[in-house]
């Protein structure tokens, strides 16, 4: 189902002072007005993130957790950054205002963004949508990510933005360091699967801009039209191989539907009765507007997807036990890291197995 995402009163590890906030905001942003309200959106899971309404404008507020945070987590610096080098560029993103490195302000570090109206789909069948419009929206879906690894990154002054080689070895140590951090329980899915993509990483080294986090759950889809007005959630954004970026793209065909948040998919669905277009047809989209010839290893990057989603998950849980996840719905997301690590040892033993 699509929502304008959800405002609560902030939670109480998440509340700021707002008459210091809005004192700043009334110096550094050109145009910010009083009075201002704020609330918090509730649904994200990393960084919190805020409604700021004035009487002329609103305002997209994100800022740091509060708490101890795992090591080169949670940096919106780099949000910032990438969003405001991608504007004007083809990609569609938000505006960028204003980057605050003061903690004193509120206590971490944040940044300002504009608010855009629209449409968010955290249901992947979208079914409230006509036939049409479903795949109106999952073409561009595939052809954004296209046109975002296609982009230049020298061009937009990104070159420095991560390093260009071994992105999936880097990952698969990172993500597998954050996850023993964080990890509850001992699943030996898991564990197979980081065994395994370390032994068999694919020679090709392509580097392009990779969002990290691209689905279909962080567009914003215009409020009437099947057309994407910003592409959000950029903190996992770096230089680094544009397959596995895709990948995790289509991780919905290979997930169940109502898996859980974030992670439900369709690959028991007739897709064809509901407007959608299989894998096949997307990733055909996809080498259309990069100029790729085609894909091998897809399931080796595939596994490697779900491997690090599986990472992310058990992260969100341990956060939401430790009491300072963004989102209520923390404690769910322990049942998505079995999930994701099992079906990705099931998809890279299909690869074994051809």
């Amino acid at each position: 189902m699509s929502s304008a995402p959800q405002l609560i009163e902030p939670l109480a590890a998440h509340r700021l002072d707002t008459a210091k906030l809005f004192e700043y905001l009334q110096s550094h942003v050109g145009g910010f007005a009083m009075p201002a309200s704020l609330q918090q959106f509730q649904g994200g899971q990393s960084n919190p993130t805020y409604l700021i309404a004035t009487p002329t404008q609103k305002y997209v507020l994100r800022k740091k957790p509060p708490g101890h945070l795992l090591p080169s987590a949670h940096m919106i610096d780099r949000e910032y950054r990438i969003q405001k080098a991608l504007n004007g560029s083809g990609v569609p993103v938000a505006k960028m205002f204003h980057y605050c490195t003061d903690i004193a302000v509120i206590g971490t570090e944040f940044y300002v963004m504009e608010f855009l109206e629209g449409r968010v789909f955290s249901d992947v069948m979208m079914s409230e949508l006509q036939p049409a419009e479903r795949g109106a929206i999952q073409t561009q879906l595939f052809d954004t990510i296209g046109a975002l690894h296609a982009a230049d990154y020298t061009v937009l002054g990104l070159a420095d933005y991560g390093k260009p080689s071994n992105y999936i070895a880097r990952q698969i140590e990172r993500w597998s360091k954050q996850y023993i951090a964080s990890c509850t329980e001992d699943l030996p899915a898991m564990n197979n699967l980081i065994g395994y993509l370390s032994a068999n990483i694919p020679a090709e080294e392509t580097t392009s801009i990779v969002h990290g986090d691209f689905r279909l759950g962080n567009m914003m889809i215009h409020p009437t039209e099947p057309r994407i007005i910003a592409v959000l959630d950029w903190e996992l954004s770096t230089l680094g191989h544009p397959l596995a970026d895709l990948a995790y793209c289509c991780m919905a065909f290979h997930m169940p539907d109502k898996a859980g948040p974030a992670y439900s998919g369709y690959a028991s669905v007739n897709l064809a009765e509901h407007g959608l277009k299989s894998e096949a047809e997307m990733l055909a989209i996809y080498c259309k507007r990069t100029g790729r010839a085609g894909i091998e290893n897809w399931n080796f990057y595939l596994g490697f997807s779900m491997f690090r989603s599986a990472a992310i998950a058990e992260g969100v849980y341990a956060r939401s036990l430790a009491g300072n996840a963004a989102d209520e719905r923390g404690s769910k997301f322990h049942a998505m890291t079995k999930l994701t690590s099992e079906t990705g040892w099931e998809i890279v033993n299909r690869n074994v197995a051809s």
